[in-house]
C-alpha cells in the first residue's frame, strides 16, 4: 500500500540536495515547481496551439494555454479539497505538510499536462504516429532501433513527450531538465507506463480506464528518469516497466475531463454550434438542484457563464467525494477507475461528451485543421529527417544541407552533426516539430515547400 508521506515527496529529480519544508524565498517546492513551469518557453507556446477550434474569430475560445490555466485552476481546489481530507484522516501528516500542498502539487501538474502536444491539437500525435507506421517514415526503422524504441514513435504519445520536456528537453544542460519534485512528475504522469505493453494488460476485462492502457506517459529514452520518479515516490509496480499511478494523477485527469466537457461545451454554444436551450438544458442536469442568483437578469452568454461556473463547483465538490471515499484502493494501487464516472453527475456528463463528438468536434473546421495537420506535421518531418540522415552518412545535398542550416543546433548532436543513434537522431527531430506552435507549422511548411517565399 502506499504512504502519503512517501507519495509527497519534496525532492527533486536528479537532485541530491534534500528539500526543506518552507524555502528562504517564502515559496514551497511545489510552488516552485508551478513558477518552473510558468516560466518555461515550452509552456508560452501553448498559446498558440489548438484546443478544439482553430484560429476562431471569437477570441472568447480556448487555445492550449487558457485550457492548461483553467485545468490547474480546477486541479487547485481539487487537491486543497482532498488534502484536506486526508490530513484529518492522518494527523501525523501534518508536522509536514499542509493541504496546500495536495493543491500545489496538483495544480502543477495540472499546468504542465498538455505541454508535450503537438501543433493541431490531438490530431497532430496521429500525424506524427502515421508519418512513422503508414507514411513516408515507415521504412525508416533501422536495425539500432529496438521494437520498443520504434513502438514510441508509431504511438507516439503528447504525455510522454510532455515528461520528455520537463525532465530534460526544458533546461538541457541540467540533469532532471526543470528539476521537478518527485511529487509533482509522479502526479503529472497519468499513464506510468512504456509505449509497450503486453495484450492482456491492454485488453483487461476488468479494466474500466482503457486509455489508461492505450496511452503512456514516456519514451524509452526517458525510461530510467521515470523510474527514478516512481522508486522516489513509492509507486506500486505492476511489472519492470509498469506502475500504478501517483494518487493525485486521478485529480490531474479529472481536472482535465472536467474542462473538456464543460468548457468545451460553453465554446460550442459561444459559436453557434449548441443552441442556447440544450447548453442551458444539460448544465442545469450536471448541477442538479440549486438556487441561482438574479438568473432571469442576466442575458443568454452571461446565462451559460453563470451555469457554467456553478457547475465547476458542483463537480468539484463531486469529485473530491469520489476520490476521498476510494482512496484505499487507490493507495493499494487496485483502482483504475475515471473519476468523472463515478459521481452523480456522471450521466449528465456523458450527455454533454456524446452531444460535443457531434456537434462541436465534429465540425467542419475542426475536421479540415486535422486533415491540414498531417499534411504540414508530416511534411515537415519527412524534409528535417531526410536531411539529418543524409548528412548522417556523409551525403552532401545541397537541399539537405541548407534544410540542416535552419534546425536548431539543440535537435542535433552534442557536437553539432546528426546524432549517430537512429532512435536518438529521429527523436529530436520530432522533438523540434511537435514543439511548434501551429502558425510556426504552417509557416515553415510553407517556406520549405516553396508555397510562400520568406520576407526579410
Amino acid at each position: 500500500m502506499m504512504d502519503w508521506e512517501i507519495l509527497l515527496n519534496k525532492n527533486r529529480l536528479c537532485d541530491d540536495k534534500k528539500s526543506d519544508t518552507l524555502t528562504q524565498t517564502g515559496r514551497s517546492e511545489f510552488q516552485r515547481d508551478f513558477d518552473r513551469i510558468v516560466f518555461s518557453s515550452a509552456f508560452r507556446r501553448l498559446q498558440d496551439k489548438t484546443q478544439i477550434f482553430p484560429m476562431p474569430e471569437s477570441d472568447f475560445v480556448h487555445t492550449r494555454l487558457t485550457h492548461s490555466l483553467e485545468v490547474s485552476c480546477i486541479g487547485r481546489s481539487l487537491g486543497n479539497l482532498v488534502g484536506k481530507i486526508i490530513i484529518d484522516r492522518n494527523p501525523k501528516l501534518s508536522e509536514k505538510f499542509t493541504f496546500y500542498d495536495f493543491g500545489e502539487i496538483v495544480a502543477a501538474a495540472c499546468l504542465a499536462h498538455d505541454i508535450g502536444n503537438p501543433p493541431f491539437g490531438h490530431s497532430g500525435e496521429d500525424a506524427i504516429s502515421e508519418f512513422f507506421k503508414n507514411g513516408e517514415g515507415k521504412n525508416l526503422k533501422t536495425k539500432d532501433i529496438s521494437e520498443r524504441e520504434w513502438n514510441d514513435l508509431t504511438k507516439f504519445e503528447g504525455n510522454a513527450q510532455g515528461f520528455r520536456i520537463i525532465t530534460k528537453l526544458q533546461n538541457p544542460v541540467v540533469k532532471g531538465g526543470l528539476q521537478l519534485t518527485y511529487a509533482t512528475l509522479a502526479a503529472f504522469t497519468k499513464y506510468p507506463h512504456e509505449s509497450h505493453l503486453d495484450s492482456k494488460t491492454v485488453n483487461s476485462k476488468n479494466s474500466k480506464n482503457k486509455k489508461m492502457y492505450r496511452k503512456y506517459g514516456f519514451f524509452q529514452a526517458e525510461k530510467e528518469l521515470f523510474q527514478e520518479v516512481a522508486e522516489n515516490t513509492g509507486l506500486i509496480s505492476k511489472n519492470k516497466n509498469c506502475w500504478c499511478r501517483h494518487p493525485l494523477a486521478f485529480l490531474v485527469e479529472a481536472a482535465d475531463d472536467v474542462c473538456y466537457r464543460i468548457m468545451d461545451w460553453e465554446d460550442g454554444f459561444r459559436l453557434g454550434l449548441i443552441s442556447f436551450q440544450e447548453a442551458e438544458e444539460k448544465l442545469k442536469a450536471v448541477i442538479g438542484d440549486s438556487k441561482f442568483t438574479k438568473y432571469e437578469l442576466r442575458d443568454s452568454n452571461d446565462k451559460i457563464g453563470y451555469l457554467r461556473a456553478k457547475a465547476l463547483g458542483e463537480l468539484i465538490n463531486q469529485i473530491a467525494g469520489a476520490f476521498v471515499d476510494m482512496e484505499t484502493d487507490i493507495l493499494k494501487g487496485e483502482c483504475d477507475k475515471v473519476l468523472i464516472r463515478e459521481i452523480p453527475s456522471g450521466a449528465a456528463l456523458k450527455e454533454i461528451k456524446d452531444i460535443s463528438f457531434t456537434k462541436i468536434y465534429a465540425y467542419k473546421s475542426v475536421t479540415e485543421r486535422e486533415i491540414a495537420g498531417y499534411e504540414v506535421l508530416g511534411g515537415l518531418l519527412e524534409s528535417f529527417i531526410n536531411a539529418v540522415n543524409d548528412l548522417s552518412v556523409g551525403q552532401k545535398s545541397h537541399k539537405y544541407e541548407r534544410i540542416v542550416q535552419i534546425l536548431p543546433r539543440q535537435f542535433l548532436g552534442k557536437d553539432g552533426t546528426p546524432d549517430k543513434n537512429s532512435y536518438q537522431r529521429l527523436l529530436k527531430i520530432t522533438d523540434f516539430v511537435s514543439g511548434m506552435t501551429d502558425t510556426y507549422a504552417v509557416s515553415l511548411f510553407r517556406k520549405i515547400r516553396g508555397i510562400a517565399l520568406p520576407s526579410f
